[in-house]
């Protein structure tokens, strides 16, 4: 790979700034948890399951009981959310899924496996061949006993792991705080979106609606800042510092590369960022930059045109803050796919094109006009990761909008 670049790919790039970022560290409770990332470990407060229950609808048995001669009486019955009743010499139990067992019992038959009347049952010849001590029974204690650790910190909190939390009581738990974040986009020529009449030089602001629905996707951050600075050495540097001043991360778009109006490079300098690159073998956004303050302060310039902005902020912006949200395993692990057709023209970058999803594990390129196609981002399912001078038709990274 060309030796003007600091890094051969962009993982590298990725793990080599995050090692930079300083994690939040403020932590708060809270009810609504999904998203959040976990400061503390989660430790059982008792056992799991908290008693010997059946994992099958059946009838609890004494093995001695297990013979197919006569029937045998049902003298009660053991549901889930209720203490069990006693098993009489001689009698089965009927017994629900998760119901606890009666003292005595060995095993448990499947309903499948016996003749049932009103008050009685017979066993079938199948249950007298499979079953053995402990058929079908959960053992108190088999998840995990009391004060085992059961949840590690540093997770994101997923609807499993909510599952996980309430079965031991946790409805509050602790998390890291959000990481507050600067969105600041430049340009003499980028209006508000909300703007009807233009002139031909100007343009919308696409890439802070890009870049804001992402962060506001994610529930382990906080967009603190949404600025934008015009074409100014003076003002861009007055409102980074502000910025920095307010958030843990600064995204900025435009100004990032070497026109004689890209500022960008020399004002994160100038206001302490320590740039650990500049330029990246990728397309889009070979002119991305990545700092990091003295404090840990993430610092991401990524180019304006709006395709490479939004497919940027998307491969390196998001994952850096995972990291700084306290993250354990901040890289992404995109699914693979196959697409249609190979690459009509391999380079010897790491290409990043944009795709359509048209089955399972498989996709088609979404054709476009170049880093200003937003009509062609907007069809686009996602991008994958092709490695350079590719000629073939995958499997690739395929790294979904949402």
């Amino acid at each position: 790979m060309n030796s003007a670049f600091a890094f051969s790919d962009p993982d590298s790039a990725l793990r080599t700034l995050g090692e930079r970022l300083a994690g939040v560290t403020e932590t708060e409770s809270v009810a609504n948890s999904i998203g959040r990332i976990l400061a503390q470990p989660i430790v059982a407060d008792r056992d799991s399951p908290a008693a010997d229950v059946s994992a099958m609808d059946g009838y609890a048995i004494r093995l001695s009981d297990l013979q197919t001669a006569a029937d045998v009486p049902i003298s009660g019955e053991s549901c889930a959310g209720s203490p069990p009743p006693e098993m009489v010499p001689g009698n089965v139990v009927r017994i629900f899924t998760g119901a606890i067992l009666p003292a005595g019992c060995e095993a448990i038959v499947k309903r499948e496996d016996t003749e049932e009347m009103d008050t009685s049952i017979r066993f079938l010849d199948s249950a007298i061949e499979s079953t053995v001590a402990g058929s079908h029974i959960r053992r108190r204690g088999e998840n995990a006993v009391t004060d085992d650790q059961v949840l590690q910190s540093a997770l994101s909190i997923t609807p499993a792991v909510a599952a996980g939390l309430a079965n031991f009581g946790c409805v509050s738990p602790t998390v890291f705080r959000r990481v507050k974040v600067a969105l600041l986009t430049s340009g003499n020529e980028v209006v508000d979106p909300a703007v009807r009449e233009l002139h031909p030089w100007q343009l919308r602001n696409s890439n802070r609606a890009a870049i804001q629905a992402m962060l506001e996707q994610n529930p382990a951050v906080e967009l603190a800042v949404v600025r934008h600075a015009a074409d100014d050495r003076l003002a861009l540097l007055e409102t980074l510092s502000e910025c920095l001043n307010d958030a843990d991360a600064v995204v900025m778009t435009g100004g990032v590369s070497k026109g004689d109006y890209d500022y960008v490079p020399d004002t994160i300098a100038q206001a302490g960022g320590q740039i650990v690159f500049h330029g990246l073998p990728i397309r889009p956004g070979k002119p991305i930059l990545g700092a990091a303050t003295d404090a840990g302060k993430l610092l991401l310039g990524l180019p304006g045109n709006p395709v490479s902005a939004t497919i940027n902020a998307h491969r390196f912006l998001l994952p850096l803050l995972n990291k700084i949200a306290g993250k354990r395993d901040w890289l992404p692990l995109p699914s693979m796919v196959r697409v249609d057709q190979p690459p009509s023209k391999p380079i010897p970058l790491h290409s990043m094109p944009l795709v359509r999803m048209t089955d399972p594990g498989n996709a088609q390129w979404v054709s476009h006009q170049g880093s200003g196609d937003l009509v062609a981002l907007a069809n686009s399912d996602g991008y994958v990761c092709l490695p350079p001078m590719t000629a073939t038709a995958g499997d690739w990274p395929f790294y979904r909008w949402a």
